[in-house]
């Protein structure tokens, strides 16, 4: 599914105009400054936790020493912070019965 396909399953089951419902998901899952609303929570440090679905939040990972495939050579991996996304119990149990 992509977010044409999101856009069009919120309109229908939501009712809302597929106008309303694609300025809905571009507010929600946006990544510029302006918009985003998980992801301005996430540079504020906040958790996005959705009970029952899972949670969106920022973890930092350490530096670390990798290596290039292709040479074998030892690189430097610098720190970093990433998004995860956690699944909540209930979105994990819908699959795993």
């Amino acid at each position: 599914m992509n977010k044409a396909d999101l856009v069009d399953q919120l309109a229908e089951a939501s009712g809302l105009s597929k106008k309303d419902a694609r300025a809905a998901v571009e507010v929600l899952f946006a990544t510029d400054p302006r918009n985003g609303v998980i992801a301005n929570a996430l540079e504020r440090g906040d958790k996005v936790q959705i009970t029952g679905f899972g949670t969106f939040e920022l973890r930092q990972r350490k530096a670390r020493t990798g290596r290039n495939p292709r040479t074998g050579e030892e690189i430097s991996i610098a720190a970093s912070r990433a998004p995860v996304f956690s699944a909540g119990k209930g979105f994990k149990d819908r699959y795993n019965d």
